[in-house]
């Protein structure tokens, strides 16, 4: 029987989500909370199967959020997915390999 999965996200991450967040609270109290929201799902999707998702480049795996235009980056170690990046998935398609690579 296999452990279950654990969930920790870069402190660049958490970065990432906080300037979402606040961008979407100045664009309308309230939304920054639905983004959230939408991250949990996003995160409970991730962990119920991790590796279903592409990867990408150097084992880095893409989640993308349903209703926000944001992709979770993600790189599964074993029984641990780290969240490497929450990015806006409307920019250059190579920004996420830049900001991963400068973490």
């Amino acid at each position: 029987m296999s452990r279950p999965l654990s969930l920790v996200a870069d402190p660049a991450a958490d970065a990432d989500i906080e300037s979402a967040f606040n961008w979407y609270e100045t664009e309308r109290p309230g939304l920054g909370l639905e983004l959230l929201d939408e991250l949990r799902d996003t995160y409970r999707r991730i962990l119920a199967g991790p590796r279903h998702y592409q990867v990408l480049r150097s084992g880095v795996r893409r989640a993308l959020l349903r209703r926000f235009p944001y992709g979770v980056f993600v790189s599964c170690e074993n029984d641990l997915v780290v969240i490497l990046a929450v990015l806006n998935s409307s920019r250059d398609p190579e920004e996420w390999q830049r900001q991963i690579a400068d973490r």
